[in-house]
């Protein structure tokens, strides 16, 4: 059989194939941003921008080793620095990511043409195949959180990325200040005219905020959250990986159902604590934790609301066809 090039499946296949629920080599692991942000500091320090490309440090899930560029099956972290007055030159890859800003102003990214300011919370996209470059006009560092669903292109072999001179930039404000500025809006289109790909790509954190508080006045005791959505289609705002916004009311505890998504919640306010699989988590402002398939979640926010930014690949698995919540 070795020298065929073939092997026995039935020794192998309840690995592959186990009874009722997926094996998950992915263990949940709690990233503390004032932990990481002495280090990403350092990193500044001692790596120009120029040598570097992009100034990263990844989130390496535990189950696969320090390394590992997965903080889950199919998501990607890394926690990226821009100091003042640098550039990140310009590029375009396979793999769609995302940006959640998680401190300071003055950066932007352009994507295609369009500047898009970065401000804490902020979600900035830059789909697969569109050009985008990185710089900073402030005078403090700017730090947000890469998530990319990398680890799919990687696996599938077509990863790849291709360099450019910067970008020109439009004289005008991004389409979340324009086009979209408000919910249930949007410019009228030719029905000849092909719908955008992607006609939104920064969601600014102040308005999602404040559509939490809104809701949050009469969900009673319903879970304060809301999904981020192409504004055009309602889908999801990129192919594999989908964006919810949080909120934790203070006292209240939240305990979704069991999802076969792999996720990964980022704080952008508050402090509690988080229990995975019977592991407790204390959390704080800027955390990041990763979430197995299938696992028991239980949230619960210390005194005063927070606020969580939710990353997972449910828009993958429903094009796959297997996406699925089951009971706790």
């Amino acid at each position: 059989m070795n020298a065929a090039g073939v092997a026995p499946l039935w020794p192998m296949m309840r690995n592959l194939l186990p009874h009722k629920r997926p094996i998950a080599t992915t263990k949940s692991h709690h990233w503390a941003f004032a932990d990481l942000r002495p280090l990403l500091l350092r990193a500044g320090q001692l790596t120009p921008v120029e040598k570097a490309e992009r100034r990263v440090l990844v989130l390496s899930d535990p189950g696969r080793g320090v390394g590992s560029m997965q903080a889950t099956a199919s998501i990607y972290l890394g926690m990226q620095l821009l100091l003042p007055g640098e550039t990140a030159p310009a590029h375009r890859h396979t793999p769609s990511a995302a940006r959640v800003i998680v401190e300071g102003e003055g950066g932007f990214t352009i994507v295609e043409g369009e500047k898009l300011p970065m401000q804490e919370g902020d979600i900035v996209l830059t789909p697969g195949g569109r050009w985008h470059d990185h710089a900073h006009e402030g005078d403090k560092p700017v730090i947000w959180l890469d998530a990319l669903d990398l680890p799919l292109f990687v696996y599938l072999e077509g990863s790849y990325a291709e360099e450019a001179p910067l970008q020109a930039r439009r004289n005008r404000p991004d389409a979340s200040e324009v086009e979209y500025l408000a919910a249930g809006l949007r410019p009228p289109r030719s029905p000849s005219a092909p719908t955008a790909q992607y006609p939104m790509m920064r969601f600014p954190w102040r308005r999602t905020r404040e559509a939490l508080h809104a809701m949050a006045k009469h969900a009673g005791a319903e879970t304060v959250e809301l999904d981020y959505v192409n504004p055009e289609t309602g889908q999801a705002v990129l192919p594999a990986l989908g964006f919810a916004a949080l909120m934790l009311r203070p006292g209240e505890v939240v305990r979704p159902a069991l999802r076969s998504t792999s996720e990964v919640y980022h704080v952008v306010h508050g402090k509690g604590v988080a229990m995975v699989n019977g592991e407790r988590m204390r959390w704080g402002p800027k955390d990041t934790i990763s979430i197995p398939v299938f696992s028991e979640v239980t949230l619960s926010a210390d005194g005063e609301e927070a606020f969580l930014i939710r990353i997972h690949d449910r828009p993958l698995q429903e094009k796959l066809g297997y996406y699925e919540e089951r009971p706790r």
